[in-house]
């Protein structure tokens, strides 16, 4: 389960989110089994607490992701919210239904999610080329 955005004057929905990718499951597994514990001190219900107990903050996310890129020599445009188009453009290009992405991500239009979306060159074309093959099939 995971906290959604607010709508206008709204609490955060709370929604749950599948992972469609077993090696994201298998990793977070392996932090709640290997190295949450570590944190028992903090009592709150935190996945992500800090050293102190307090929750991670986005600030904190994203201070420590720009240490990683820039120590690999990534660009600057990459962010942690790259990582949310990632996972969009991978479900669309790995087959997963757009409604079924649309109301993992929480986006009311199927427009946002497509924004969010950017798959390949050579996704475009197989599937153009899978379209097209239906249609003669059919025509036939």
């Amino acid at each position: 389960m995971r906290w959604g955005k607010r709508t206008k004057g709204s609490l955060p929905k709370r929604r749950t989110v599948l992972s469609v990718m077993p090696w994201a499951v298998e990793a977070v597994d392996d932090y709640v089994t290997n190295v949450r514990p570590r944190y028992s001190s903090c009592g709150g219900a935190a996945l992500w607490p800090t050293e102190r107990g307090a929750r991670l903050q986005s600030r904190e996310i994203e201070e420590r992701f720009g240490e990683y890129r820039d120590a690999l020599g990534l660009g600057g445009d990459l962010v942690p919210h790259c990582l949310r188009h990632s996972h969009v453009t991978h479900q669309i290009e790995d087959g997963a239904d757009p409604a079924f992405v649309q109301r993992q991500v929480g986006h009311r239009f199927a427009s946002t999610t497509a924004l969010y979306t950017g798959v390949s060159g050579d996704f475009m074309n197989t599937m153009m080329r899978n379209v097209l093959d239906r249609a003669l099939r059919h025509g036939q």
